[in-house]
């Protein structure tokens, strides 16, 4: 069984794994344009946080790489008009900005056109290998948290398909592969069922037992003690400690603290956003309605009603328990152990 590799660049063209085509099929796309590449990020052919940044970064280089600009002055205003493009694409994830202001501070070196253009993949490639290794340790550290026997609730996709090794799935995947015995929850995650698509996807090419329930269950496996620990991924953390995570994160973030069930938060410190105080301020996706009124094209609801679709709801920090990045494990009060992560 190879490596899932969500996002990489193969040929001077982007590959990505179709994830819109999971759990049907494996489809690889190869792109050469950056704007067939926000086509794909804001359709969801690449997704979770960190595989944006990464894929966002190759976009520049996309963009570089085609422009016909000579003199810098031009080049560099031409990068910066795309940089902005692909900052649309999908505003919660703070990944995305990360990684194209990295990009960004390659245009400001003093240097030729086709210095700058290899200096930005350069840094892609940089952005690319550096997750998968943060990725990495973040897993070993939150791995000490699950013990033998541990059954877990998770939401959304975490895994190498949202990374380049996994976040929250990450850590599950590691505690696996160092030989404890864990029995894994799937939450379907609607509107669009990441979990049920692509961590079932995920869990059974790993051979990691799981079981998949719909978002409404949540509630009554915790309550009946049928869970040790939650762990979700994070689109944005903020000073604070909120999150901001794909929708229903927030409901199962509730029943766990009700139910005295640890909620944990998975990120790299690249998902933490200190410019932002509090979870009041992070800017939450609107989706199309369509993917509320059907499942893969077959509508499930009437038509011409009005419909909300917020991809992200943000958890207050009362209700997590930790926070586990590649530097360390993160605890109350988050506005300063967070900030000490990132000295």
């Amino acid at each position: 069984m190879g490596e899932i590799k969500a996002v990489e660049w193969v040929a001077g063209r982007v590959r990505l794994l179709d994830q819109t085509r999971l759990p049907d099929e494996e489809v690889y796309l190869d792109i050469s344009d950056y704007r067939d590449l926000a086509s794909a990020i804001r359709e969801l052919r690449v997704r979770g946080a960190p595989a944006i940044g990464i894929a966002a970064a190759y976009g520049m280089v996309l963009g570089a790489m085609n422009s016909t600009a000579n003199d810098r002055e031009t080049f560099i205003s031409e990068m910066r008009t795309i940089s902005r493009e692909l900052a649309t694409t999908r505003p919660t994830a703070v990944n995305l900005f990360w990684a194209l202001d990295r990009m960004g501070h390659v245009l400001e070196l003093d240097r030729k056109v086709n210095q700058i253009k290899q200096s930005l993949l350069d840094e892609a490639k940089s952005i690319d290998s550096e997750d998968e290794a943060m990725e990495r340790k973040l897993s070993r550290k939150g791995s000490e948290l699950i013990k033998d026997d541990f059954r877990i609730l998770t939401h959304c996709n975490t895994g190498a398909l949202a990374a380049g090794y996994g976040t929250a799935l990450g850590i599950i995947r590691m505690a696996w592969e160092q030989g404890r015995k864990i029995h894994i929850y799937v939450g379907e995650t609607r509107p669009l069922l990441q979990g049920a698509r692509l961590t079932a996807w995920e869990l059974k090419r790993y051979g990691i037992p799981f079981t998949l329930i719909a978002d409404s269950m949540a509630g009554h496996f915790l309550s009946r003690g049928g869970i040790d620990c939650a762990i979700v991924g994070a689109d944005r953390i903020v000073a604070n400690g909120d999150v901001a995570n794909k929708i229903g994160t927030y409901n199962i973030a509730v029943l766990s603290m009700e139910n005295g069930v640890p909620f944990y938060v998975a990120a790299p410190t690249s998902t933490i956003d200190v410019e932002l105080p509090s979870g009041n301020e992070i800017p939450i996706e609107a989706r199309p309605a369509y993917e509320v009124t059907s499942i893969r094209g077959t509508a499930i609801a009437p038509s011409d009603i009005d419909v909300a679709n917020p991809a992200f709801d943000v958890t207050p920090h009362r209700y997590i328990s930790a926070i586990i990045t590649e530097r360390g494990i993160a605890r109350e009060p988050y506005v300063e152990s967070l900030k000490k992560l990132l000295i």
